[in-house]
């Protein structure tokens, strides 16, 4: 059960992202992020390297976004502290899940020791 738990934010963060891109109109980028979510099923290192690099590149989208809308909104004098500190919380989930595959339980997942 602690295994599954492990995989909520990292899910999460992909299902954020998916949203991003369908409120975009980026189908494509909706179906690599439910891809994504599939190939969490595989037990190969490579899975991990991947979703790694798909959440650290969704960490500079999520950035991004914040930087244009905050300057949007300052540009027509709309608040924007509470949808800065809500984009901001979404970064710092997308990073953690990142860095949760370097967890020892994650790296038991998907890096399995050769037998010598």
């Amino acid at each position: 059960m602690r295994k599954a738990l492990l995989f909520v934010p990292v899910v999460l963060s992909i299902l954020l992202l998916g949203a991003h891109f369908l409120r975009d109109g980026n189908s494509i980028g909706v179906f690599i992020a439910l891809l994504l979510i599939a190939l969490l099923f595989l037990r190969r290192p490579w899975v991990a390297r991947v979703l790694q690099v798909v959440l650290l590149l969704g960490v500079l989208e999520w950035a991004h976004t914040l930087y244009e809308l905050v300057q949007l909104r300052t540009a027509h004098g709309q608040p924007f502290v509470r949808m800065a500190v809500i984009l901001g919380l979404v970064e710092t989930l997308t990073l953690i899940s990142a860095l949760l595959f370097e967890t020892p339980t994650l790296r038991q997942i998907y890096r399995p020791q050769r037998p010598a």
